[in-house]
């Protein structure tokens, strides 16, 4: 029995995405940017496809269009996915050896919960990133004058636990899009349950900001955090800035430029040091055509602060080799530990959804924070 021409070709193109997941185009653009969108929804979202596939295949055998031996290239499809989700099942050991590499194998004793299991349920069928229950979010606090730009979202646990850090975060986008309350929600939710205060802010974007204005209104924003973190009850002196790929361009610069009075005008005696940096996905490189100035690399120093640096080995938007480059140099110039965790398999902007890489990179971080609050 044939199967339908519909089917065939349904099954086709979830082969073909799935190729070019496994094996992403790095140029020209237009195809690494393609590579990143097919990438991201197989990389991270596997069971769903998979649903998609049996559910396809399902009708097409009731239907009688097809019969058990015509059902081979959904097999075959299905076999791919089981690839993908090995891959992503591969980040929980790339991280532990990270952080064994980072900061010796005393990290498993500051870590307070690190047999944990991943939470199976949610990844198979709420992968989207709902805020619980538990979480209670104050949207649209201004913290600058530039309108919309300028506004960030706190995040904190129902019961309003003190004495909690604070995680900065900042959204990708290349600088000329995105918005607070997109990515690394997993992140913030899970720390925001374990009692600490969350801040997820927008920033000025391209084309009427350029750097380093983005940068300022991070400092706005640690500055602002500073001043009235401990309103919501948190710890202001135990503050971590994150940023997914260009949040985590400039949470490197900002964390490697404390209390800089050239990125703080106005504001030039507020605190803008930090506790410790977490970067995912982050673009390490130039801000386009500007020279080294606008790149992390030249900020490198020897009192840097702790970092978390997350990569996917098969990242089109923002090369592995940038990330590569510099977490090297930062090892070889800092005093404090640098943890750089290579994630098999994953692409750009991992930290969007409760998928298996992203769960265990989420269980790093807080092993990672752990460690660095015990030895402050």
């Amino acid at each position: 029995m044939t199967p339908p021409i519909g089917y065939l070709i349904a099954i086709a193109l979830t082969a073909i995405c799935l190729v070019v997941a496994l094996r992403p185009v790095n140029r020209p653009w237009s195809l690494a940017y393609l590579s990143f969108r097919i990438g991201i929804v197989i990389n991270e979202l596997p069971f769903v496809v998979l649903y998609w596939i049996l559910a396809s295949t399902a009708l097409a055998l009731g239907q009688g269009s097809i019969d058990a031996l015509g059902a081979w290239p959904a097999v075959v499809v299905a076999g791919g996915l089981a690839v993908v989700v090995r891959l992503g099942l591969r980040a929980g050991t790339a991280v532990d050896h990270a952080l064994t590499e980072g900061l010796g194998s005393g990290w498993r004793a500051a870590d307070v919960d690190r047999h944990r299991r991943l939470p199976l349920l949610r990844i198979l069928f709420l992968p989207v990133a709902f805020r619980p229950r538990d979480v209670e979010r104050q949207a649209n606090i201004s913290y600058g004058d530039a309108g919309r730009r300028n506004l960030l979202d706190v995040y904190r646990h129902r019961s309003h636990p003190s004495g909690g850090p604070v995680l900065i975060h900042l959204h990708g986008g290349g600088f000329y899009s995105g918005r607070k309350n997109s990515q690394s929600l997993p992140l913030i939710h899970r720390l925001a349950r374990r009692g600490w205060v969350c801040i997820s802010a927008n920033y000025r974007l391209r084309p009427s900001a350029h750097f380093p204005d983005h940068l300022v209104d991070l400092k706005k924003v640690i500055a602002w955090a500073r001043e009235h973190a401990h309103e919501y009850g948190a710890d202001p002196s135990a503050i971590f800035v994150s940023g997914s790929s260009a949040g985590g361009h400039l949470a490197s610069i900002a964390a490697l430029t404390p209390n800089d009075p050239a990125f703080q005008p106005g504001f030039e005696d507020a605190d803008t040091s930090v506790t410790a940096v977490v970067s995912l996905n982050g673009w390490y490189g130039n801000y386009y055509d500007q020279g080294p100035e606008s790149s992390p690399v030249d900020y490198i120093r020897q009192d840097a602060p702790p970092f978390f640096i997350a990569h996917g080995d098969r990242d089109s938007i923002a090369p592995v080799e940038g990330a590569r480059l510099f977490a090297g140099k930062l090892r070889s110039t800092s005093s404090s530990p640098v943890v750089y965790a290579e994630l098999p398999g994953a692409q750009h902007a991992f930290d969007l959804f409760h998928s298996p890489r992203f769960e265990r990179v989420v269980d790093g971080v807080e092993a990672f924070a752990a460690w660095v609050l015990s030895h402050r």
